[in-house]
């Protein structure tokens, strides 16, 4: 098998994967400058929205949901929520 054999069978067909599968190799791929996700975390006692860049690396801290969108699309980026 060349290695040409192996990345097409680990690499999954353009509309024909789940998202939620993906390993954080793949994840950092789609564009660590392009895609930002959003998760509620605590911090001191206070709920907050952390923002965090495709690989994990923390962005920014916002007090709400909205906000933390709002900036992630006000730089051009595409996001999307942790649950």
């Amino acid at each position: 098998m060349t290695d040409e054999t192996t990345h097409e069978a680990e690499t999954p067909a353009m509309g024909s994967f789940d998202i939620r599968h993906l390993t954080a190799d793949q994840l950092g791929l789609l564009g660590v400058s392009q895609i930002a996700y959003v998760k509620p975390v605590i911090v001191n006692g206070t709920t907050g929205f952390a923002i965090h860049a495709a690989d994990g690396t923390p962005m920014a801290l916002t007090e709400n949901r909205e906000v933390a969108m709002a900036a992630i699309v006000q730089h051009e980026m595409m996001p999307l929520s942790v649950h």
